[in-house]
């Protein structure tokens, strides 16, 4: 089969599976991406329930792949290894690195006998304080460090998304992190609360004063007392009632709302101040880290790097700390 890559580059199939999506990278013995591809099949939209889904999804993605390359080692990292997902992969506890994963992976076994090597996620359990779970972001961090050993020394790591984390990592490990329903309570609230009804859905806002009313929504946040989030949300629909705000701004608001009340509880935790010497880091899709990107600035924290698809490394560091390919740097002769 003719797939128009060198045979002698492939090393890897790396999977980077999530609720909602698939996506398949053929990869290089040097880290790099030869090929990659996705679909929709998420582990809650697979082709077919169950363990015949995995399969069907995984085949369609990448059987040609397995076809030119029968032996290739296959990993995968993600939602995958959830108790919904193919096989369950137990969260480890921090700290914890590529080499930790690696120990306590999961392996789903393919009808025709293909081995899937499934990363595990991760758990902070602090005594005297809640639980909080990763699972994916700690394949992303993996790539983020994978070449920058001044961040894998120490780093403040922030992932922005349906579920933001703030993760904190020193001496290559993630030693904690925090976890901010910021993506989701945004969702909910323009889709099915009251506020909704006053946000239009067509058209897009001035952009100079799409950005004023984000700016003035981290600004109410970092001046609010404890326990004004409820209130600050319900203003929302107030400055729209009066037309203190116009209709089209009150999402970019709200935005800046939610937003700026995770960083003043981001920042703390992580005991970061705007003078710290610890290199924050963004990772996470370009649109929302721009808007990440603004909202610290509004707070004196210029971030040290904005990075996007970080998992394809991160699978490959964790496919040769299993064991399964050479760390790069490493080349095996017959």
């Amino acid at each position: 089969m003719d797939t128009g890559i060198d045979p002698e580059r492939a090393a890897l199939i790396a999977l980077d599976w999530g609720t909602s999506s698939l996506r398949g990278f053929l990869m290089g013995r040097d880290g790099l991406v030869l090929a990659e591809r996705a679909t929709a099949h998420g582990i809650q939209n697979l082709p077919v329930p169950g363990v015949a889904g995995f399969e069907q999804a995984f085949a369609e993605l990448c059987g040609d792949w397995l076809a030119a390359w029968p032996d290739l080692p296959v990993v995968a990292g993600g939602m995958v290894g959830s108790a919904q997902g193919w096989v369950e992969a137990p969260y480890v506890s921090c700290p914890a690195d590529t080499r930790t994963l690696a120990s306590r992976a999961a392996v789903a076994t393919t009808a025709a006998g293909v081995r899937v090597v499934i990363a595990p996620g991760v758990l902070h359990d602090p005594a005297g304080a809640a639980p909080d779970v990763m699972r994916g972001e700690e394949i992303q961090i993996a790539g983020a460090l994978a070449d920058r050993p001044d961040w894998a020394r120490a780093a403040c790591m922030v992932l922005p998304g349906t579920h933001s984390k703030w993760v904190r990592v020193a001496d290559g490990r993630i030693t904690g992190f925090d976890t901010y329903m910021t993506g989701e309570m945004f969702a909910l609230l323009c889709r099915h609360s009251i506020l909704g009804r006053l946000m239009p859905d067509g058209g897009a806002a001035d952009a100079a004063a799409a950005d004023a009313a984000f700016a003035e929504g981290v600004r109410t946040a970092r001046a609010s007392l404890p326990g004004d989030l409820t209130h600050q949300i319900f203003a929302v629909r107030t400055l729209g009632l009066t037309r203190r705000m116009a209709p089209e701004l009150l999402k970019d608001y709200l935005s800046g709302l939610l937003i700026g009340h995770e960083l003043t509880s981001g920042l703390a935790r992580a005991g970061r101040s705007p003078d710290d010497g610890t290199p924050l880091l963004l990772i996470g899709d370009g649109a929302l880290c721009r808007r990440y990107v603004r909202a610290l600035e509004l707070v004196g924290v210029h971030p040290a790097a904005r990075l996007e698809n970080t998992a394809p490394r991160g699978l490959h560091r964790f496919a040769a700390a299993a064991g399964l390919i050479a760390p790069i740097g490493e080349h095996h002769h017959a």
